[in-house]
Formats: C-alpha cells, sequence, structure tokens
C-alpha cells in the first residue's frame, strides 16, 4: 500500500516525540511491504514565529494532498501568559479541525495492567477500565458566536440537527464493533442544545437496535467515570463537554502519556497523542513518545491494516513489561530510559519480530 502522510511535530516536545512515531511508521512499512511517504509542515508557535499564522496555507495545502496526518502538539508559555495575544497556537489546531471538516475525536481510554498502580484510582476500580469517547470537535462554543467586552461577554453552544446526526452515527457504528453499549452525554435539564442532541438521539437509537442507549448528564458522567470507569464503551457527547470528560478519562491509566487519538470527518484524518506539548521538557530526552507510537498504530488502523496495527500495540507493550520505560512510568530503581531509547527499542522489537 502507498501511504503519504503530513508530518506536523509542532511546539515543544512535539518535534522530539515525532522522531520516535514515524521511525516507528517506517519500521512497519518496511516491515509490512508498504510504501510510506511523508512531508514536514510547521504549525502553532512554531509558525506563528515563522510566518505569524499557526495553521498556514501551505499546511493546510500539504494536509489536503496526503492520506492521513501525523500531527503532535502546539503551545507555548509565551502565548499562555499573555491574555491580550491576539494570535495562539492553538488556533491552528481548530483551524486545522475546521478547514479538514474534522468533526469526530476518537480518544480510547485503555488501561495496562502493569501500569494500574500508577493510576490515581485503586485498583479493583479501574483494571479493566477500556472505553472510547467520541467528541464532536467543529460545533459548540468553540465555534459559535463569541462576544467580549471589559464588563461582558459570552460563547454561544449552537449546534445543528446535520451536525449531531453525524457525530451520533460514528459513536453508534463504533458501539456495534465494540460491545454494544452507547452512553450519550448531555445536560439535558438545563440546556436547550443538549436537548436537541438527546432528541435525535433518541430517533436514531431505533436504527441499531443491538446497542444498549442509555443517557447521562455531564456532571454524572464526570463521576461515573471515576466512581465506575468500566461502565462504560462508547460515549459519545458535544464538543466543550467532550473536552474536559477526555482529559478526564486520560487521567485514569496514570499518564497522559499513553494515549493517542484520532480525529476524523469529511476529509484527512490527523492522528495525535493527546497531551500537550510540555515546554518545560523541550530537548530533555524525558517525554513519553508512546502515545505518539500508538497514534501511529491508530492511523494503520484507520486504512484497515489491522496486523500492522497490532504489531505496534504489541511492542508498546512489550518495552512497558520489560520496564523500558520513560521517567515518570518507570518502576522504583528500573533502568533510565529517554524518548530516543524507548523509541529505538520498539523500533528494534517490529524489525526482529
Amino acid at each position: 500500500m502507498k501511504l503519504k502522510l503530513a508530518v506536523l511535530p509542532g511546539d515543544g516536545i512535539g518535534p522530539e516525540i515525532m522522531e520516535q512515531g514515524l521511525a516507528v511508521a517506517k519500521a512497519i512499512s518496511v516491515k509490512f511491504g508498504h510504501e510510506l511517504s511523508y512531508d514536514y509542515a510547521i504549525c502553532g508557535a512554531d509558525a506563528i514565529d515563522k510566518v505569524g499564522d499557526p495553521f498556514p496555507e501551505d499546511t493546510f495545502k500539504l494536509c489536503m494532498e496526503s492520506d492521513a496526518v501525523l500531527f503532535a502538539s502546539v503551545g507555548d508559555p509565551k502565548f499562555d501568559n499573555n491574555p491580550k495575544a491576539k494570535v495562539r497556537p492553538e488556533q491552528g489546531l481548530l483551524a486545522m479541525r475546521k478547514k479538514l471538516g474534522l468533526f469526530a475525536n476518537i480518544r480510547p481510554v485503555t488501561t495496562f495492567d502493569c501500569l494500574v498502580h500508577k493510576s490515581p484510582l485503586k485498583d479493583e476500580l479501574v483494571r479493566g477500565a477500556d472505553f472510547i469517547c467520541i467528541r464532536e470537535l467543529t460545533g459548540g462554543m468553540y465555534f459559535g458566536e463569541k462576544y467580549e467586552a471589559d464588563d461582558k461577554a459570552y460563547d454561544t453552544n449552537y449546534y445543528t440537527r446535520p451536525e449531531i446526526e453525524r457525530i451520533l452515527k460514528v459513536g453508534f457504528e463504533y458501539a456495534m464493533k465494540r460491545n454494544k453499549h452507547l452512553t450519550v452525554v448531555d445536560k439535558a435539564n438545563v440546556l436547550a442544545s443538549s436537548r436537541l442532541w438527546r432528541k435525535i438521539a433518541q430517533e436514531m437509537a431505533p436504527q441499531y437496535p443491538e446497542v444498549t442507549t442509555d443517557y447521562m448528564y455531564v456532571d454524572n458522567a464526570a463521576m461515573r467515570m471515576i466512581q465506575e470507569p468500566r461502565f462504560f464503551d462508547v460515549m459519545v457527547t458535544e464538543n466543550t463537554f467532550g473536552d474536559i470528560l477526555t482529559d478526564e478519562g486520560s487521567c485514569i491509566t496514570g499518564s497522559m502519556g499513553l494515549l493517542p487519538s484520532a480525529s476524523t470527518g469529511e476529509h484527512t484524518p490527523v492522528f495525535e497523542p493527546i497531551h500537550g506539548s510540555w515546554p518545560q521538557a523541550k530537548g530533555l530526552n524525558i517525554a513519553n513518545p508512546l502515545a505518539q507510537i500508538l497514534s501511529v498504530a491508530m492511523l494503520f488502523e484507520y486504512f484497515d491494516l489491522k496486523e500492522e496495527g497490532g504489531l505496534i500495540r504489541e511492542a508498546v507493550n512489550a518495552s512497558l513489561d520489560q520496564n523500558v520505560r520513560t521517567p515518570e512510568i518507570q518502576v522504583e530503581g528500573g533502568a533510565k530510559y529517554g524518548t530516543k531509547e524507548v523509541g529505538a527499542w520498539i523500533v528494534d522489537y517490529i524489525k526482529n519480530k
């Protein structure tokens, strides 16, 4: 198979973890006889510094011309600490989602038995938790009408029926592939937009009679994720709620450095780790590359290359089992491995398998 990637390393630790993710993609392509090509593009703070735009037109063009986008991270403290900044790195991420029509963010929350002790939750709660959060990405308050003044501000949580139907369809279809349980998360007791979500979900549910569909207010869902994470199979929700809940879900595993994600929709899909740019760790060779590497696994699986994705996951699990880990998840007294060393170990595993 021929596969062309747009590679967007971004900011902070992005280039370091991207190097390892791309090395794994190349090793898998050689192993299975795929023809992999790729080109780099700028985004985020790096792009603002170079051209004044966090998602330049040339980057967008490359994304549209590619089969998939492998993305790392954006963000820089010099923008975080300047509330008057007119252009911010995160605006590039929103622009990418909007321009590529990436309306569905897919975030698996999977626990690793050898890392359960790192979770802030008790072992008996978290062990075996395995669910998917599906977040609507291009609607809601992040994209609705805004107003800001010294004494008044508002953000409009705007949704249309087609926007809701297409993301719910993704949720139902994922549930059909898994354990046939879908939880629709809203705030229908307060918000008109949520009542529309629930109404449409109730209309669509009979089209998927094998799926058990339940409805949960977002505050209850936030509690249930902590009290009983194994309850969930597939969760679908709107943009703002999804942003918060997916980050909460990431903490269940004990490290944000372990979880990948995919954003899919109308055009080129994007695969990325869920964590941020961690600028304080830039250049220190301590960032965990596993989420970036697992994003590569999701990329191959998206193109129905399940054996390839499976081997990447096997290599990651083997590295964890053998304590080849970056500092934040290493066992006490374990050997020291950096970003490069973990990536190289996984590449060697793939080559020698």
